[in-house]
């Protein structure tokens, strides 16, 4: 599994894993859509500001995100560590805006309780058919 293999495994999934560590120094992980976009190492998604993981990420930018894919006979799945930034910058959020996101962000996408987590790969590990492939990121 190459890093462009591994992008592509994480584009085709509809549910991310993402995690942060508490103000107790627990992880804690919650289940986001799909990422809104892939560039290079950077995975993004759209998020609530006010929610409690952008506190736990501006604290401790440390983070896991974690796909996999379960077939009849085959499992894979990838868990990827590294930072995740916290972006409420416009030109992030217009990149990243979709025109049905007015369900959750009625002020649109100005508004304040909109912004995108950026999350940079730093190591991955994928795993399928009882093997584990370690991918660095540089």
């Amino acid at each position: 599994m190459t890093k462009q293999e591994l992008m592509k495994f994480i584009s085709k999934q509809k549910t991310a894993f993402i995690s942060s560590v508490n103000e107790e120094g627990y992880p804690v992980t919650r289940a986001m859509l799909a990422p809104r976009a892939i560039e290079g190492n950077e995975i993004y998604f759209s998020t609530n500001t006010s929610s409690n993981k952008i506190k736990q990420y501006l604290a401790n930018p440390k983070a896991c995100v974690y796909f996999y894919k379960r077939g009849r006979f085959k499992y894979q799945g990838a868990t990827i560590t590294g930072e995740m930034q916290v972006c409420t910058d416009q030109a992030t959020k217009d990149k990243i805006w979709r025109f049905g996101d007015t369900l959750f962000y009625k002020g649109g996408v100005t508004d304040s309780d909109y912004c995108v987590l950026k999350f940079t790969c730093k190591r991955a590990e994928y795993y399928c058919d009882f093997k584990v492939k370690t991918i660095e990121f540089e």
